[in-house]
């Protein structure tokens, strides 16, 4: 699975690689290529919201197929694979970029905690009425005004700005034409397994798994915990638990062999806050222990150089 894309590589993708990648950066589509740049499908490292007003193409996430031909507002965030083939020549319209630093609590709590941006199993195409495209391209020339501001609490204030566009979204009724499993399950495994596949492999002994419980994978997806279990049992014959530490221990395995991290790290990166944690799941799973895993493949890995 292919890393992140990063902000500077997607400048670049535009031919803007001049352009300032700070916490915030918002833009006209008309000023940024937008007519002639497709985004494969792929995972980005910063948050995006995109208000398009003219032209046409195909938008497409982990879950939905859409070919939208009216305005649109979408969001996307560091969970989603999505992708994006412009079919017309004019493009115009607005988008903001944020990376992780920008996102505070206020941001990610109470009741905007479900909205679009911050969840990987709901709607994130959503199409506004002619009132709400006024208030949203009022709040995207107001951030273009704010972010070239000498205003020191610019960033408080453009929070704020994103906190509006979020909730004009949920006002707007989700869009009915994606392409979608017709079983609700069906819809809710995929969800999971997705999700579980995003976070692997692991990269940096300084990346740790944002999840890793039942109860955590769950609440992304808002659902309750026993709900999730059922519906990944009956799909699949495996419950959440299972299937989290099946991908854990493949990945434990990736990284005993292939990297030269010392155990303590691999264990921190994975989830454990003790190494010893680690030993006794793995010891579990697997009938050896990491060192010895380690051990035995480095050997045979000589062997066959």
């Amino acid at each position: 699975m292919r890393t992140k894309e990063t902000i500077n590589e997607f400048y670049n993708r535009h031919s803007q690689g001049d352009r300032y990648t700070g916490q915030f950066n918002v833009y006209r589509r008309e000023d940024f290529a937008c007519d002639a740049t497709s985004l494969p499908t792929n995972r980005r490292d910063f948050y995006k919201i995109s208000l398009i007003l003219q032209g046409e193409g195909l938008m497409s996430t982990s879950n939905t197929s859409l070919y939208l031909k009216s305005p649109a507002l979408t969001f996307m965030n560091p969970l989603i694979p999505y992708s994006w083939e412009p079919t017309t020549n004019i493009q115009t319209g607005y988008f903001c970029l944020f990376t992780e630093d920008f996102v505070d609590m206020n941001l990610k709590n109470n009741s905007l905690s479900t909205s679009p941006l911050f969840k990987a199993g709901g709607n994130h195409i959503f199409f506004p009425s002619e009132d709400s495209l006024s208030v949203l391209s009022a709040l995207f020339e107001s951030m273009i005004r704010e972010v070239a501001s000498s205003y020191l609490n610019r960033y408080d204030l453009l929070r704020s700005y994103i906190q509006i566009v979020m909730h004009e979204a949920m006002k707007m009724q989700s869009p009915d034409s994606f392409f979608q499993s017709t079983n609700a399950t069906e819809r809710l495994s995929s969800f999971f397994l997705e999700l579980l596949e995003r976070q692997f492999p692991i990269d940096s002994p300084n990346q740790v798994l944002k999840l890793r419980t039942a109860k955590e994978f769950a609440a992304q997806l808002n659902v309750h915990t026993n709900y999730l279990n059922r519906a990944l049992k009956e799909v699949t014959g495996k419950t959440t638990t299972e299937w989290i530490a099946e991908q854990i221990g493949k990945e434990a395995k990736a990284l005993l062999q292939h990297s030269s991290w010392d155990i303590t790290q691999i264990a921190y990166c994975l989830g454990f806050e003790h190494s010893s944690n680690f030993h006794i799941f793995f010891k579990k799973l697997v009938g050896e222990t990491p060192t010895q895993f380690r051990k035995k493949h480095v050997s045979i890995s000589y062997q066959l150089v």
